[in-house]
């Protein structure tokens, strides 16, 4: 993505690899994907063995960390859309 004049920096370093909107939508999905993973699903659902061999994280700390970089991706996202466009 090209950095105009009126582009905040937050949004040209969210996106200043990814060349096209699309790119971006599939970076989105990843990351509110491996949001919800990270999730502390064993702590949730702690007597079920298989829950703990397939989500191993049990803490918040990864959770919390994921959840502001989705929601900035999602922000760029959309302040591209209103502004830039691709």
């Amino acid at each position: 993505m090209q950095k105009n004049e009126k582009m905040p920096m937050w949004v040209f370093l969210a996106f200043s690899s990814i060349e096209k909107r699309k790119h971006a939508l599939w970076l989105i999905w990843a990351t509110v994907l491996f949001t919800l993973y990270c999730i502390p699903w064993v702590q949730i659902f702690s007597s079920q063995a298989i829950v703990g061999k397939l989500f191993l994280i049990d803490d918040w700390s990864w959770f919390a960390m994921m959840l502001p970089i989705s929601a900035w991706y999602l922000l760029s996202l959309r302040w591209v859309d209103r502004n830039a466009g691709w």
